[in-house]
């Protein structure tokens, strides 16, 4: 591209070339929530695993009360009773009838239940007052799933409903691959701990809060370091300790041309982290390389924290999505009309904060706020992102415009 930019869409392609989803093993269940399962999982049961009854009431044969009415009512002795969980009778001769708690097993010899408010509730002798229809009230074994059905296929994401259904066939485990471990790093001999006192020229460090929360919602385990100086031995002695517990490792700051950038003055003599400019706007100093025997990957973003945050948007969200090996990589995008003239660089591709909503007219998007790469409290109030391509340098309110939804889950 113009001025040796390399485009968002190369950078976001080199990344996935590089990066493999971690491997699978047998995760316990609750730790599966939210990650794509790794096999196709077959029903071991029947569920429900035997004929049981959908009411509280009394198991019968059929035949001796198909004839019963208010008018003529069938009276049964009652031979016993059979709570869930509580199933010692799993026998009844025909004329007689158990009482049954929903839930239990229809004993042997039964066909159908008799509901409470058809009969009188004896204990001894009931009688019945309205003929049931033949299976009535009996859920039959294998009625919600068979042995050998496919529950859950390859590549689901598991939310409540799967767990509970694995859960319910007996199922402890399920293969799937575990959350990354993200590390996020914030450099910055002038970043303070919220909490602390500030001086006349230190900030607190809003970044690495920004990246780990973003981190942990995109599914992944956020590790937060505490903040780095601007003295490479330092950062490189704080990378060292960490990529022990890291599949991944996300900084900020120090990566742009100026006399204090400690990241890509410490990582750079390296070789193996790519250092340069996207055709981006916020973002445009970008870098991304495999670090040690483990080949972690490794992005720097920059340091102004709209920047760094749609940084992470476009090119880590993705990164941590193929280590789950969760499809689709990359935030999928929405047709809105712009409310208000926007404007564009030229040979850049603009990622614009704005606000979605839905009107009268359909899908609408407002832009919030300036181009300003540290206003924080314009990225707070967005909700949306307004993607300009490149070449694009002004588009008209009432235009369509394609439009990535922040709070969305893909």
């Amino acid at each position: 591209m113009a001025d040796g930019l390399t485009s968002v869409d190369d950078h976001l392609a080199r990344i996935l070339a590089a990066i493999e989803p971690l491997p699978a093993y047998p995760q316990p269940l609750m730790e599966a929530l939210g990650l794509p399962v790794a096999e196709d999982v077959v029903a071991p049961i029947n569920l429900p695993s035997f004929d049981n009854s959908a009411m509280d009431g009394y198991a019968v044969r059929h035949e001796d009360v198909v004839s019963a009415s208010a008018e003529s009512p069938v009276h049964l002795p009652v031979v016993g009773e059979i709570g869930a969980g509580k199933a010692k009778l799993v026998a009844m001769s025909p004329g007689t009838a158990v009482k049954i708690m929903t839930g239990a097993p229809v004993p042997a010899g039964a066909d159908t239940v008799v509901p409470y408010e058809w009969t009188d509730r004896g204990v001894a002798q009931v009688r019945i007052e309205r003929a049931p229809s033949y299976a009535q009230h009996v859920r039959p074994a294998g009625d919600d799933v068979q042995v050998g059905d496919v529950l859950v296929s390859e590549g689901t994401v598991l939310g409540p409903r799967h767990l509970g259904l694995l859960a319910a066939v007996g199922r402890a485990s399920v293969l799937s691959r575990p959350r990354p471990r993200v590390v996020v790093i914030s450099t910055g001999s002038e970043l303070r701990e919220p909490g602390t006192q500030l001086g006349h020229d230190s900030i607190y460090d809003g970044n690495s809060f920004l990246l780990a929360a973003a981190a942990r919602k995109a599914g992944a385990i956020a590790y937060r370091v505490g903040i780095v100086p601007d003295e490479p031995r330092a950062f490189l002695d704080a990378l060292d300790d960490q990529l022990v517990r890291a599949d991944l490792v996300v900084t900020s700051g120090g990566v742009s041309q100026g006399d204090f950038d400690v990241v890509k003055e410490a990582l750079a003599p390296l070789g193996s982290v790519w250092f340069g400019g996207v055709a981006m706007q916020p973002g445009k100093p970008q870098g991304f390389g495999l670090l040690g025997d483990d080949r972690t990957p490794i992005f720097t973003l920059p340091g102004n924290p709209v920047s760094s945050y749609i940084s992470f948007e476009m090119f880590v969200l993705p990164a941590i999505r193929k280590l789950m090996a969760r499809t689709p990589y990359a935030r999928p995008t929405v047709t809105a009309r712009l409310t208000h003239d926007l404007r564009s660089p030229d040979g850049r591709r603009q990622f614009a904060r704005a606000e979605y909503s839905v009107d009268k007219a359909g899908p609408a998007v407002t832009p919030v706020g300036g181009h300003g790469s540290h206003l924080m409290g314009d990225l707070a109030q967005s909700d949306a992102l307004v993607v300009v391509p490149e070449g694009v340098a002004q588009v008209a309110a009432g235009e369509q415009v394609q439009v990535l939804r922040l709070d969305e889950e893909f």
